[in-house]
């Protein structure tokens, strides 16, 4: 075998899975238990940040800090071709599982990639915050919407915010997940909420005349809503300011 990564010299193996992938590798899944507990979650929240997810940027935080999303094109390019052989090839025959073959390793290929983004990604942020805010999305809902579903599966919003779940807890830090309706359209010098089409990436509050970027002022207010489900706050030199304010 081939190790992921070393067993823990305490851990106790509970259970073991082996299954065959598409791609023809075999895998043994280590399920462990162990006496380490996480590390308990700060009471004074020194490092908070909030993040706002989307499609142009992938993640935009309070800090100012925008993700690019992963140009996983060539990987898709690549799989594309490989579906166009295998759809020319006789069903059944011994060239058509061959290149079924293929085509699983195009997809796997694409699939580690992403998924290694994402978990590099959370990892950063459940190190380096006391707590993180993100919104609490019907990932599932929102592929079912007519629009753009290519991309919203393609950014795996909902195994991102997974991922982040999980190793906040395994680091100690808050993970919050606040209702995300409206927090692009409220105002956060006012509270006044205003639409402005998607294209429009700036927002400017005609009622107190606050003007920020429109994915920080999402990341902003999810923030706020986070800090307020935990009940309490971070310090003032911890709280951003917008770039544009």
């Amino acid at each position: 075998m081939v190790y992921h990564r070393d067993v823990p010299d305490n851990a106790t193996i509970k259970e073991v899975v082996v299954k065959q992938e598409p791609t023809g590798e075999w895998f043994a899944v280590l399920g462990i238990e162990t006496e380490d507990d996480a590390p308990p979650r700060p009471k004074k929240l020194e490092d908070c940040v909030g993040i706002d997810v989307g499609i142009k940027k992938y993640a935009h935080d309070t800090n100012g800090t925008a993700v690019e999303r992963p140009d996983l094109s060539d990987e898709r390019d690549r799989l594309e071709r490989e579906q166009r052989k295998l759809s020319r090839k006789e069903h059944g025959s011994a060239n058509y599982r061959k290149q079924q073959r293929t085509v699983a390793k195009r997809h796997a290929d694409l699939q580690r990639k992403r998924r290694d983004f994402l978990h590099k990604l959370s990892n950063h942020y459940a190190r380096e915050y006391d707590l993180v805010a993100v919104e609490d999305l019907d990932a599932k809902g929102l592929m079912e919407l007519p629009s753009n579903s290519r991309n919203r599966a393609g950014a795996a919003w909902g195994t991102f915010l997974r991922m982040l779940e999980y190793k906040c807890e395994r680091e100690g830090t808050h993970s919050v997940a606040v209702d995300p309706a409206g927090t692009t359209k409220e105002c956060p010098a006012c509270g006044a909420e205003s639409d402005r089409p998607l294209w429009v990436r700036e927002h400017s509050c005609p009622s107190c005349g606050f003007t920020s970027d429109r994915d920080w002022n999402a990341a902003y207010n999810i923030l706020v809503r986070g800090l307020k489900q935990v009940g309490t706050g971070c310090p003032e030199s911890t709280s951003s300011e917008s770039p544009n304010e």
